[in-house]
């Protein structure tokens, strides 16, 4: 069994030297351990580094394209090289190495598809406690969508069995931590946290540099998910929520009605007659966004099996 360990780096030349260092040489029940570097047109000597090391695999990029698309290319290259397992984890030592055993475990048990770290936020000195407060709560939304019991949703330190690599498609130019756990139950793929260390990271986060920012884009992905894996629940909920609006609105009209002989509150009645129309009308479109994702799904299940005949 192979195992890559995948490592998506920009301009990490200063922490890369001791996150490589510390990567672990074996483990039970893998009979290969390589490394990865997808490198995102770093314009230090990340790729200088990386070869001093002796990486196994680097792939490169002319020009920076994101941490969704660096990923996605690293995990298609590990693919390609024969992984059974791949574990994705940040170039600049923020995780403990050592728990990379830990995220494959389930995987080689195969108790797990995916498997996400789950970091100890409430120790972790230099998340601020609205950072903290924000991690929890996002965790929390992203479970409720997704149906899964993720603890650390944006956790970038996590292991992938190759099917599931093979099944996973990531759309968001920003992210891929959030993408991936939502998709994960419409996929059939069985997602698992275990705890897992943290070290001192040697920069800030690349990724959250404005927090009001960075809520803005993981709500736009969280919402983009959603319609995109569950389009039926998204319309039903609206639209049946605007469809009993409009019922209690007819129900209010019908009262006074009676009560005041037919005299007035015409309004309601109109309100209500809109109301009802778009909450139907809106559940009709959830019944179409459903055949459309029936379609997707066939299409993807195809992408599988064309992913595995390139990568026997």
């Amino acid at each position: 069994m192979k195992l890559i360990i995948q490592i998506p780096c920009y301009n990490e030349e200063i922490a890369l030297p001791v996150t490589l260092s510390k990567l672990p040489t074996q483990i039970e029940g893998i009979d290969e351990i390589e490394v990865l570097v997808s490198d995102d047109g770093s314009t230090d000597r990340t790729i200088e580094i990386a070869k001093e090391y002796g990486v196994n695999h680097i792939v490169t990029t002319t020009h920076h394209r994101g941490l969704a698309r660096t990923f996605t290319a690293g995990i298609q290259r590990a693919l390609a090289e024969g992984a059974d397992i791949i574990v994705n984890t940040d170039a600049d030592n923020q995780y403990n190495a050592d728990d990379i055993e830990k995220l494959v475990r389930p995987i080689i048990q195969k108790k797990a598809d995916i498997v996400i770290g789950a970091r100890p936020i409430t120790q972790i000195k230099t998340f601020s406690p609205l950072k903290k407060f924000l991690q929890f709560f996002g965790s929390k939304v992203v479970r409720l969508l997704s149906s899964t019991a993720t603890e650390d949703a944006p956790s970038g330190f996590r292991a992938f069995s190759k099917d599931a690599a093979l099944s996973i498609n990531v759309f968001d130019n920003y992210t891929y931590t959030i993408e991936t756990v939502i998709q994960s139950k419409t996929k059939g793929l069985h997602i698992i946290s275990v705890p897992i260390r943290v070290n001192d990271s040697y920069r800030k986060s690349r990724l959250v540099k404005n927090i009001f920012q960075y809520i803005q884009k993981n709500s736009f992905t969280i919402l983009r998910m959603f319609i995109i894996y569950r389009p039926f629940r998204f319309f039903a909920i609206i639209g049946g929520s605007i469809f009993l609006i409009g019922i209690s609105l007819l129900a209010r009209f019908i009262f006074l009605y009676i009560l005041d002989d037919g005299n007035g509150h015409i309004q309601s009645l109109i309100i209500s007659s809109m109301l009802v129309i778009t909450g139907f009308q809106t559940f009709l479109f959830g019944i179409l966004a459903d055949l459309l994702a029936i379609n997707r799904k066939l299409i993807e299940d195809v992408q599988v099996r064309t992913k595995k005949l390139e990568n026997k």
